[in-house]
């Protein structure tokens, strides 16, 4: 290759990467101001329009050639939220004491986070309405209980919860864990609602332990 065809490619090589970057910004503008307008207006009163006016990205061209529709764009943003209320549930399981009792931290985490707008309109609210249930049940099962299962078998190896089949618990505790988020996410008064689903998870997780201690 002479001197002229690798100018040539270099330069085909910088513009692909600033039609790449220039893409995944339009992308993540999109992303932003869809999150935020899902929840000042909720999924089903913001327009197409208003998202792509918001994110400053010219037509809505720009929006279906990242997206194929709205509920693939809420699907995105849907997904973003896990992974933050996630990341936030793995500082809180992190911190020190055994697998139950992180556990316990992880899962009261939750509940604290469905205290937040963006988690009460988009993951409860939202959520179930626009994916539909099965759907909304396989992402919160993705994001939450291989991590729940995580601690449960680390808790039984500590000796702090009886052996058992851990699947089926796995299940019941985050079947447990997104009703009482939204009980709270539904309630007239969502900060006494969470004070009570806290006292009940903690019932709950009580009943997990080994007795003869």
């Amino acid at each position: 290759m002479d001197s002229g065809q690798r100018t040539s490619t270099s330069r085909s090589a910088v513009r692909a990467a600033l039609v790449a970057e220039r893409a995944e910004a339009t992308r993540s503008a999109l992303v932003a101001a869809a999150r935020r307008l899902f929840v000042e207006k909720g999924y089903f009163d913001t327009s197409t329009e208003e998202v792509v006016a918001a994110a400053g990205v010219g037509t809505r061209g720009a929006l279906y050639h990242h997206f194929a529709d709205k509920k693939a764009l809420f699907l995105t943003v849907f997904e973003q939220v896990e992974e933050d209320v996630l990341a936030a549930a793995d500082t809180a399981t992190t911190s020190s004491g055994d697998a139950l009792a992180r556990l316990r931290h992880g899962l009261l985490g939750f509940l604290d986070a469905s205290l937040q707008p963006e988690v009460q309109r988009i993951l409860l609210i939202d959520g179930p309405a626009v994916l539909g249930w099965r759907e909304w049940r396989a992402i919160e099962e993705r994001y939450g209980l291989g991590a729940i299962h995580a601690l449960l078998d680390l808790a039984v190896t500590e000796g702090t919860v009886p052996a058992q089949p851990l699947n089926a618990l796995a299940h019941i505790l985050l079947a447990a864990i997104d009703e009482a988020a939204l009980f709270i996410a539904s309630a007239d008064d969502p900060a006494a609602a969470k004070d009570q689903a806290v006292a009940a998870v903690d019932q709950l997780l009580t009943g997990l332990k080994v007795t003869n201690r």
